[in-house]
Parts: C-alpha cells; structure tokens; sequence
C-alpha cells in the first residue's frame, strides 16, 4: 500500500507513480474495509487485523530497514516515539473527521484512523526486529488493545478465522444482536470502551434488548454531531489521539523489553505521561490546528446552514470539504 521513508514517512515512493493513483488506493482501502465491516461483523476486529497484516507487514519492515540504515546511531526507542508522536497527530484529524455528522467521511475517517495504528504497531515491532507478517505479531496487535486478554487467545481467534473463507454477499437480513456487537467490537477496537468481560454475549430476548439498547445509543450519539457539529468533533479527535499515544506506549514498552507481558505492559505505559513540548513544537502543533481547524470550522458552518435552509450548494461543499481532509490525512500520512 505504500512504501516506507527514512523517517516514519513514505517518501521512498517511486516518484513517477501518479497522485491520482495513491488517492485511489486510499479510496479504494476504505472500501475494503467497509466490505470486510460488512461482511463478517462477528470477526471484525480479527479481520481488520489479518487484512492490515497483509497490507502493511512486509512495508513496515522495508521502512525498519531503511530507517535504521540511514540513523544507524538513532536508538529504536527514539524512531518508535517520533513514530507514536506523529501517529497522534494524524490521529487528531482523523477522530475530527470521523465526529462530523456527513456519514460520507464518518466511516472513512474513523476506518482511517484505524489504519494508521495498526500501521504504526507493525512498525513499532519492525524497528525491535520482531516479525509483523507472523500471526503471534498480530495476536500481540490484538492484545495490545484489549481485544482479547492475552497474545494466545488473540493467535488462537486469528488462526479460526483464518482458516474460513470471507463471507460472500449477505443475501439475509443480520440480526440487531450481530450490528451490535460489530459495533461494539469496533469502538473496543478503537480504544473508546473498554472490552466486555469473559461472560459470552446475552441470547435470546436480553441478547434483542441490548442489541436495541446499543444502537439507540449509537443512533443518539449520531445525532448529537448533528446537534453539537463542533464539541463531537473535537471529542472525537481528542479520543483518538489519547488511543494513538497510549497504544504507542504500550508497544514501545512491550518490545523494548520493559515488560514481560502484554498486561504489565499496559500497566507500565498507563503510569506514564507525555512531557510538555517546546516551544517550536507548540508553534508547529498551533500551525497544524490552524490548518486543519479553518476547514473543520467550516464543516461546521455548512451543517449549521443545512439544519437552518435544507440541504444546498453550502452543505454540499462541506461534505466536499470533509471528504477533502480524509484525503488529506491519508496522503500525509503516506507522505510525511
């Protein structure tokens, strides 16, 4: 999907591929996703994770190759932190994009987020020598999140799902129960629940009323970025760069060696916080909002209008606008 730079960036690209063919594989990377979201909701986050695996592990040991033989003498606790840092930051354009209330860009952003630390984990494990493309490299993706409690139930969900093939065209209506733990699985995967405990999801008719109880609340979360465009918005963005750097820091941790487990790991990296910045990086960070607020704020205007006159040329450019930022983010990303 993209090629690894000496910095966390991609730019080794071939500079003779076009632009338009990077952005349609990103257009075309969000489909994908969506397609495997819709296709099998029950194993979405083992097979959002196979997918990613197949899509970035051999990139992301190019880019730990390169990296380290172009900063030799850079530690690899020093590339993985600038790595979680700049995650972050993609992190808090994505989460913004993905509290609009244009289900254009919702999904796409938030899948795009997604990506982008799947990316960094497998990357993170490259820089440490350890193997992205082997399944106990994705068990540890999967536990690292919470997922599932430990590497070796992860590995062992991985291998079965594996071993089925992706579920053809859904020709029969799923159940409420089913959308409902797909996006349950979805924001535990996203880090903005935390996961169930080891009971199996209720059956029968408490299994229906929790399904419908779970998606009223999603029904009314989505209307309140219609309500209060802005406050989502910025909650949204905040949530996903708090996910960003926490699960860089628990991969940092865990192979670094300071821990011997996933858990400790996570323990480890829940103690610590991120030290203040400089005063050049709060100018760039400040830049960075700048550029991305002025769009953001207009999102937020055009629903504003629409809400007030209906549906016009206005609302129209800030679904253009929104898309236009997924797009952003993703050739930055890849770029940066």
């Amino acid at each position: 999907m993209e090629s690894p730079g000496p910095d966390g960036s991609d730019a080794t690209e071939s500079p003779e591929q076009p632009r338009r063919g990077r952005l349609g594989r990103a257009f075309a990377g969000s489909r994908d996703l969506l397609r495997i979201v819709y296709r099998d909701p029950q194993h979405v986050s083992e097979r959002l994770t196979l997918y990613a695996v197949d899509r970035l592990a051999e990139p992301s040991v190019d880019w730990a190759r390169i990296v380290q033989e172009l900063r030799p003498d850079a530690p690899p606790a020093e590339i993985g932190e600038e790595l979680r840092l700049r995650t972050a930051q993609i992190a808090r354009i994505d989460g913004a994009i993905s509290g609009t209330p244009f289900l254009i860009a919702l999904a796409p952003g938030y899948l795009t987020y997604l990506w982008q630390e799947m990316r960094m984990t497998m990357r993170t494990a490259a820089l440490y020598g350890r193997d992205p493309r082997a399944l106990k490299t994705a068990g540890e993706m999967l536990a690292l999140r919470a997922v599932h409690p430990d590497v070796e139930t992860a590995e062992a969900e991985l291998l079965a799902v594996r071993a089925k093939p992706m579920p053809e065209r859904v020709t029969q209506r799923r159940s409420l129960r089913t959308w409902w733990y797909c996006v349950r699985q979805m924001l535990v995967f996203g880090g903005f629940i935390s996961p169930a405990s080891g009971k199996p999801p209720p059956h029968g008719w408490r299994g229906r009323v929790a399904a419908v109880f779970g998606l009223l609340l999603g029904a009314g979360l989505w209307l309140m970025t219609w309500v209060l465009p802005v406050t989502f918005m910025v909650m949204m963005a905040w949530g996903c760069e708090t996910h960003a750097r926490q699960l860089g820091r628990r991969a940092l941790v865990f192979y670094d060696g300071e821990a011997a487990s996933i858990s400790a790991a996570m323990t480890l990296a829940g103690r610590r916080h991120d030290r203040g910045h400089d005063k050049r990086t709060v100018l760039r960070a400040a830049v960075l909002f700048l550029s991305v607020a002025i769009p953001v704020a207009f999102i937020a205007y055009a629903n504003h209008v629409r809400n007030t006159v209906g549906f016009n040329w206005v609302g129209a450019l800030g679904a253009l606008v929104a898309v236009s930022l997924v797009i952003a983010t993703v050739v930055i990303s890849a770029r940066r």
